[in-house]
């Protein structure tokens, strides 16, 4: 793809101012220029300076008719302005095709929630409507490392079978799956953010964690006691178990491979705990309902989230209002 956008482009140079930005926008941006460039070749545009307003109307329209969904032409109509706004500061384009550049908005769909049943279960494995629930003591004392099991044995340095060494690192992972859907639910962060955090970016004992978010934000925010305890489990007694040569060292959480975990790896999380198909941002929409449901200034969520504006933050007053409709219509007698 990059053949196309020959160095008329200056691709390298427009990376290179990028680098301002988060590392994901980094990487969709010049991709989405990549991709324009090489699509303009086939009309026989090879620079920008032969780009017109009509050409890239006629691209988005195209991306339209190819299925793709309106919030990615939206990304890549941004991209398209983020360029061209490049090039005609850099002089590379007398007039700026892009500077009004319209794409079709993102869907108005209300952030999925999850029900508090759906929640239990996905966080403790065990329905709290059903008798005998499981799962209580998440948040209680941790077991000793050196008691009976694998990792006991581990401890005491004895020599484990290869069954043994698998069941052990089946229960180190089982760990990290608890710690990192405790903290999504927790503090409410992105994806990315939780891949990205380091050991020294957790105050367990303080409650509070440092994530560095979007536009190299940072900002910290409270977890409560049961994300505090499955983090001290997981980095107590599984990573040890799990960490290999490559790992980083100071990373807080490691793939299969060894390497720090990555958003892939955090929606397989996901797909082998919860209940119902829930993509791993779900976590983030209901933890920021359930606050807002609770009594939370908007603007403290905004904070917790790591929104730049309140209008971003605002969606979960609207999520807030239709559950509180639902409640209403399925419990008040003449409803």
């Amino acid at each position: 793809m990059g053949e196309a956008a020959g160095p008329s482009w200056q691709m390298e140079e427009f990376d290179r101012w990028l680098r301002a930005r988060s590392a994901a926008t980094r990487r969709a941006y010049r991709a989405d220029v990549e991709a324009f460039a090489e699509w303009a070749a086939r009309s026989g545009c090879t620079a920008p300076s032969s780009v017109t307003r009509v050409l890239l109307r006629r691209y988005l329209a195209f991306l339209s008719t190819r299925g793709y969904a309106r919030a990615s032409v939206a990304r890549k109509a941004a991209a398209l302005r983020a360029y061209f706004g490049w090039c005609r500061r850099r002089g590379v384009v007398a007039d700026d095709p892009a500077g009004r550049l319209g794409a079709p908005a993102a869907a108005g769909r209300l952030p999925s929630v999850l029900s508090h049943r759906e929640l239990a279960l996905l966080l403790d494995g065990a329905d709290p409507d059903a008798a005998g629930h499981e799962g209580a003591d998440r948040d209680g004392a941790a077991p000793d490392a050196a008691g009976p099991g694998p990792r006991g044995a581990a401890a005491r340095g004895r020599r484990r079978t290869p069954e043994l060494r698998r069941r052990a690192r089946a229960e180190a992972f089982a760990l990290q799956d608890d710690a990192v859907l405790e903290l999504l639910y927790a503090a409410g962060i992105r994806v990315s953010e939780l891949c990205g955090l380091d050991r020294g970016d957790l105050d367990l004992a303080g409650r509070v964690v440092t994530v560095l978010g979007k536009g190299s934000k940072e900002r910290r925010v409270p977890i409560h006691d049961r994300a505090a305890a499955a983090l001290a489990r997981w980095l107590d007694q599984g990573r040890r178990e799990v960490a290999g040569p490559e790992t980083p060292s100071q990373a807080v959480f490691v793939n299969q491979r060894g390497n720090r975990l990555g958003p892939r790896d955090v929606r397989r999380i996901l797909d082998r705990r919860s209940p119902v198909p829930t993509h791993p941002h779900a976590l983030r929409h209901t933890m920021a309902t359930h606050l807002l449901d609770g009594g939370a200034d908007l603007r403290v969520v905004q904070e917790m989230l790591g929104h730049a504006s309140l209008r971003t933050t605002q969606i979960y007053t609207h999520v807030s209002r239709e559950r509180l409709v639902d409640i209403y219509s399925g419990t008040h007698p003449r409803a």
